[in-house]
C-alpha cells in the first residue's frame, strides 16, 4: 500500500512539474533604437482633447446579438489555419518579397548594398518548391516575429532616401501574439524556420517560437472560452520566475473549466504543444471575451495604445497603424487582417474619396460610429473617435505628416489628432493631407 502512495505521489508531482503554473503580471516593453526616434508635435495634440474617454461618450453600443455574431466569427478565422488542408494564400500575395530583393538594390541599415550572393541564399533558403509538403497544425509559444524571407537580417530601400531606412525593415512581415494557431506549410533548407499561415498574416517563423500541436490539444483548447488581455505590454512568467514572453494587449488565451485561470501552449522537448495554465496577478489585465462595447471599456482600452512609439510590422514589441486598429477592435469581437488595404474591406464600406474637404468632414460625422469605425488611405488606416467642435478626431499610430519638401514631421507613435493633422504648419504639403486623401469609411 505505501509503495502505490509513493508511486501515486511521484505521478502527481511529475504531472504538476511538467504542467506547472505560469503567472502573467504587468510589464514593461524593452526600451530600443524606437524610443529614440523623433516625435515631432503639432497643434492638434496640444488643443484638442488627448483622452479617449472624452470622445467615449459619443459611442453607440452594439446590440447584444450582433456582438454575439461579430466574436463568433472572429474566432471561426481565428482557429480557420488549423481547418486548412493546404495553403489558401492567393497566388498574387506571394512572391512579392522575391521580387523585392531582386528588382531593385536593397541595402544594410548603414546603407552598403545587399549582394545578389546574399539575397539568392536567402531566397534558396525559402525552398518554396517545398509549399505544403508538410501541412502541420501549429501554435505560436510566445509574441514573435513574421518575417518576409527566412533571415532575421533586416533589408531597406536606400536608407539615403526620405522614408526609407530605419526603422522601415521590409523583412518584419508582421508580428503574432502567443498562442495563434498555425498552419505550416513547409521549413525552410536549413530547418531554422516555418513558412506558416495564420488568421491575419503569413511569412516565416523561427521554429522555436512554435510547437506542433495534434487533434487532442486543439480540442482541449478550442474550449469555447475565451478571453483575451486588456492591458499592454505584459509579461508572462514560468514557475522559476523568469520572463518568458512579452504579451501585447489583444493576446487570446482559452479559459480554464473554473473560469480562474487561463491556457497557454508551451513546446516540449520534441517540439509538441503542450497545455499549461496561467494565473493573472490582476484580475483587471485580462478579460472574458467578447469585451462590452461600452464607454468606460472603449475608453480604457484606447488610452493603452496612445504614446506607443511606430513600430513597423509590429517590430520592436510596437504596433504600426493596422496593429492598432486590429487589436484595439479584435477585443470587442471584430476580427481584422494584417495591412490597410486588407482591413478596409472587413467592414461595411462608405466611400468618401473625391469631395470637397468640408463635405468629406461632414460625411465622416454622420456616417461614421465612434470607436468602430475606421478611415482609410492606401498605406494608412486610422480609429474614428468622434467629434469635436465640428471636427472629425481619430487616433492612429502615425510615422509622420509629409512637408512640401518632400521629407516629413515625424510624429513617431500612437497620437489624437484631426483629420488634418500639422494644418498650422505652412511646409506642410496641401494635398497630402490626411483629410485630403482618405478614401473610405470602414464601419463594423
Amino acid at each position: 500500500m505505501y509503495k502505490k502512495m509513493t508511486l501515486i505521489t511521484l505521478i502527481l508531482f511529475s504531472f504538476s512539474t511538467l504542467y506547472a503554473d505560469y503567472t502573467l503580471k504587468i510589464g514593461k516593453r524593452t526600451k530600443s533604437r524606437i524610443d529614440r526616434m523623433p516625435k515631432g508635435v503639432v497643434a492638434d495634440m496640444k488643443k484638442i482633447p488627448q483622452d479617449p474617454a472624452f470622445y467615449a461618450r459619443q459611442i453607440k453600443p452594439f446590440s447584444r446579438a450582433k456582438q454575439k455574431k461579430m466574436d463568433a466569427q472572429f474566432n471561426e478565422k481565428y482557429f480557420k489555419p488549423w481547418s486548412l488542408s493546404k495553403l489558401d494564400i492567393p497566388k498574387q500575395d506571394l512572391g512579392w518579397e522575391v521580387r523585392f530583393v531582386t528588382k531593385k538594390p536593397i541595402y544594410r541599415e548603414n546603407g552598403r548594398v545587399i549582394p545578389s550572393y546574399v539575397y539568392n541564399k536567402w531566397i534558396r533558403n525559402a525552398q518554396m518548391d517545398k509549399m505544403d509538403s508538410k501541412r502541420y497544425k501549429a501554435i505560436t509559444i510566445r509574441h514573435t516575429n513574421v518575417k518576409a524571407l527566412p533571415t532575421s537580417t533586416p533589408f531597406y530601400r536606400d536608407p539615403k532616401r526620405v522614408g526609407e531606412g530605419f526603422p522601415f525593415d521590409y523583412n518584419q512581415n508582421s508580428a503574432l501574439h502567443i498562442n495563434v494557431p498555425l498552419y505550416i506549410s513547409h521549413f525552410s533548407k536549413n530547418r531554422r524556420w516555418a513558412f506558416v499561415r495564420a488568421s491575419y498574416s503569413f511569412g516565416w517563423v523561427k521554429i522555436t517560437d512554435l510547437a506542433l500541436v495534434n487533434d487532442s490539444f486543439i480540442k482541449k483548447f478550442k474550449n469555447d472560452r475565451y478571453a483575451m488581455t486588456i492591458k499592454d505590454n505584459l509579461r508572462l512568467y514560468d514557475d522559476k520566475k523568469r520572463s518568458y514572453s512579452m504579451v501585447k494587449l489583444g493576446a487570446f488565451f482559452p479559459m480554464s473549466k473554473d473560469g480562474q485561470r487561463y491556457l497557454v501552449a508551451r513546446r516540449n522537448a520534441k517540439g509538441q504543444a503542450r497545455i499549461h495554465k496561467v494565473k493573472a496577478s490582476d484580475p483587471k489585465i485580462i478579460a472574458k471575451k467578447p469585451l462590452p462595447f461600452t464607454v468606460k471599456n472603449v475608453a480604457m482600452l484606447a488610452k493603452e495604445f496612445y504614446g506607443e512609439p511606430y513600430g513597423w510590422g509590429g517590430g520592436y514589441e510596437c504596433r504600426d497603424c493596422s496593429a492598432t486598429t486590429r487589436d484595439f477592435l479584435g477585443v470587442f469581437g471584430i476580427f481584422l487582417h494584417r495591412n490597410s488595404s486588407k482591413q478596409a474591406k472587413d467592414g461595411t464600406t462608405v466611400f468618401i474619396k473625391g469631395l470637397s474637404k468640408r463635405a468629406k468632414k461632414k460625411k465622416i460625422i454622420q456616417k461614421a460610429e465612434p470607436f468602430r469605425s475606421l478611415l482609410y488611405v492606401p498605406g494608412h488606416i486610422v480609429l474614428y473617435l468622434g467629434e469635436y467642435k465640428g471636427e472629425p478626431v481619430i487616433m492612429h499610430t502615425y510615422w509622420g505628416i509629409r512637408k512640401n519638401d518632400g521629407s516629413k514631421l515625424i510624429t513617431g507613435r500612437t497620437i489624437i489628432t484631426t483629420t488634418e493633422p500639422g494644418k498650422e504648419r505652412p511646409d506642410v504639403r496641401e494635398k497630402s493631407k490626411l483629410i485630403n486623401t482618405l478614401k473610405t469609411i470602414v464601419s463594423f
